[in-house]
C-alpha cells in the first residue's frame, strides 16, 4: 500500500497541526476514506492509565488469582524472566540477523541461547538433540509424527496407524491425522493406564507411532510403560512422549530412559514462561540419536572455535516447520528459568507439583467421586456424578468457583469420566491457597443438596452473569456492551 501525505485534515479542536507534524492517509479508494476526521477524545495521561489498569483488572490470571487448570500447567510466571527477556542485547536483534553475511557474529548470544536451551532439554528428557522450531504443543505434536512419517519412508516402510488411548489430548489424534495417519484409540483400564491386553491386540506391522502422555491426563503414572515401549519397538514403531505432564517427573525419570524415542515438551508449560492470553507459546521437539537427521533446519551448530551458525546441511530433515527459530522470547525465558533453578530446583519443583496434588485429592475425595483413586503425579479427576444426581454439573460448580475468584479446573475431560474436573494445582501454590480452594468446593458439594439454585445461578459477580454457552457459540460477538 502506497502512503501518501494528506495536509488538508484538520486537527481536532484546541490542537495545531505544524507542517512537520502531518497525518498520514493511506492512498485507499474515495469511498473507503472518511469525509470528516475522526472525533477522537483529548484525554490526560492520567485517563489513559486508569482506562487500561482498569482493563487489565478484568483479566483472569494467575498473578491474580488461582488457577488450577488441570492439563495446562498454569504455574506462576517469574517477573525476573520476562525482565532478561525485555534486555535490549536480546530485542534489539533482527531475526534475519543470523542468516547475513557475517551478522551470524553479532548473534552469537542469542544462538548460545537456543543451543545450550536445546542441551538442557536433552539432558532432561534423555533425547539426543531438540528443536525449538515448534510455535506451541500441537505444532510439537505434528513435527514429531511428521518426523516419525520421516522414519518410516527412509527406512521403506509403509506404515499407516499412529497408537493412542482414549485418555489422550485431543490434539494427539489430530495431529496424526494431519500427518496422514489413520488412528487406533486403545481404551483405559480399571487402575486408569491404557489397557495393555488390548494395545497388544491392536498393535502389528502397520503401526507407525504410539502417542502416549506419561504421566497421563488422569494424573496416573504408568508401572508398564518400559513394556509398552519395548512391544512397539518390536513391531517397528516409534514412541511418541506428549509432554504436556512433564511437570510432574522432571528430575525424577527422562522419557528417553523409559523407552521413547520422540518428545515434545511445553516450554510455556512446565518451564513457567506464560501462554493462554499472556503466549505465545513454545513446543520443542527432541528425538534419539537414530532420528537426528530427521529435525527441522535449520539447526544451531557449535563450531569448533567455540562460535555458533545456522546449519542447513541436513539432506533429510523434514524441513521448515516455523519461521526463523522458534518463538525465541519463550525459549530465553525457558533458559532462563532453567539455569536459575538448577538440577536441585527443577527436582523440588516436580516434588512440590506432585505433593499438592496429592494434597488436593486426598481432601477433596470426602465430598466428590474420584473415579481413579490411586496416588497421582501432577494433576487428578474428580467426578461430580455425585452431584449430578441432584441436578447439579461440573459446569454448575465452575461457574460457582469463579465467584469466590477461582479460575474453573478443566472440565468434561477426560472424555472417559463423566462430570468431570481435571485439578492441577501446580508447586508455586501455597497450603493456604489449596486449603481455600478445598473450602470453596466443599461449600460446593454442600449447597447441591441445600441450596442447589446457588450453583444453577452462578456467577453473579460477573457483569453478564450465567451466559448461554450454546447461544455464545452459535452467535458470537465479541463487541464488549456494558450493562
Amino acid at each position: 500500500m502506497r502512503l501518501i501525505f494528506d495536509k488538508s485534515v484538520e486537527g481536532r479542536k484546541g490542537l495545531k497541526i505544524s507542517d512537520s507534524d502531518v497525518s498520514v492517509q493511506a492512498n485507499l479508494p474515495k469511498k473507503y476514506q472518511r469525509d470528516n476526521p475522526p472525533n477522537l477524545p483529548q484525554v490526560s495521561e492520567l485517563d489513559v492509565v486508569r482506562h487500561y489498569s482498569n482493563l487489565s483488572a478484568m483479566n483472569f490470571s494467575v498473578d491474580a488469582n488461582f488457577y488450577p487448570l488441570g492439563s495446562c500447567t498454569m504455574k506462576y510466571n517469574p517477573k525476573f524472566t520476562e525482565m532478561i527477556a525485555n534486555m535490549a542485547g536480546f530485542t534489539d536483534l533482527h531475526p534475519l540477523l543470523p542468516q547475513l553475511l557475517g551478522g551470524g557474529m553479532l548473534a552469537q548470544g542469542s544462538l548460545e541461547v537456543i543451543y545450550k536451551t536445546e542441551r538442557l532439554l536433552s539432558e532432561i528428557t534423555g533425547m539426543s538433540s531438540f528443536t525449538t522450531h515448534p510455535l506451541a504443543g500441537a505444532h510439537g505434536e505434528l513435527t514429531g509424527v511428521m518426523i516419525i512419517a520421516a522414519y518410516h519412508k527412509h527406512a521403506g516402510n509403509r506404515r499407516k496407524y499412529i497408537i493412542v488411548p482414549d485418555s489422550s489430548h485431543g490434539t494427539n489424534p489430530a495431529s496424526a491425522a494431519i500427518a496422514g495417519y489413520e488412528v487406533i484409540v486403545v481404551s483405559t483400564g480399571k487402575d486408569g493406564c491404557m489397557d495393555i491386553d488390548e494395545f497388544k491386540n491392536r498393535l502389528n506391522d502397520q503401526v507407525a507411532g504410539v502417542m502416549l502422555t506419561c504421566p497421563n491426563t488422569l494424573g496416573i503414572f504408568n508401572p508398564r510403560i518400559k513394556e509398552i515401549a519395548d512391544l512397539a519397538h518390536r513391531s517397528g514403531a516409534l514412541m511418541y512422549y506428549d509432554g504436556a505432564n512433564l511437570n510432574a517427573i522432571i528430575g525424577k525419570a527422562r522419557p528417553g530412559d523409559l523407552g521413547f524415542d520422540i518428545v515434545h515438551l511445553n516450554l510455556h508449560k512446565s518451564f513457567a514462561a506464560p501462554h493462554g492470553g499472556g503466549g505465545p507459546g513454545s513446543g520443542p521437539v527432541g528425538v534419539k540419536e537414530g532420528l537426528v537427521k530427521f529435525l527441522p533446519i535449520p539447526r544451531i551448530a557449535k563450531r569448533n572455535d567455540g562460535t555458533f551458525a545456522l546449519d542447513y546441511n541436513y539432506p533429510d530433515s523434514i524441513g521448515y516447520i516455523a519461521s526463523f527459530y522458534g518463538n525465541f522470547s519463550v525459549i530465553l525465558k525457558a533458559y532462563a528459568y532453567m539455569v536459575y533453578l538448577g538440577k536441585s530446583g527443577l527436582i523440588d519443583v516436580s516434588e512440590k507439583a506432585v505433593l499438592n496434588a496429592n494434597y488436593l485429592r486426598s481432601s477433596l475425595k470426602k465430598y466428590f467421586d474420584i473415579p481413579y483413586d490411586r496416588i497421582c503425579m501432577h494433576e487428578f479427576v474428580i467426578s461430580v456424578s455425585k452431584q449430578k444426581q441432584k441436578g447439579i454439573s461440573a459446569l454448575d460448580i465452575a461457574k460457582y468457583l469463579i465467584d469466590n475468584k477461582i479460575h474453573p479446573p478443566t472440565v468434561y475431560f477426560p472424555l472417559i469420566v463423566k462430570e468431570a474436573m481435571m485439578i492441577e494445582p501446580a508447586e508455586t501454590e501455597s497450603k493456604e491457597t489449596l486449603d481455600d480452594f478445598i473450602r470453596v468446593m466443599k461449600d460446593a458439594a454442600e449447597l447441591s443438596s441445600k441450596s442447589p439454585e446457588i450453583l444453577r445461578c452462578a456467577p453473579v459477580s460477573t457483569p453478564v452473569g450465567r451466559l448461554d454457552e450454546v447461544k455464545a457459540a452459535k452467535d458470537l460477538n465479541l463487541r464488549w456492551h456494558k450493562r
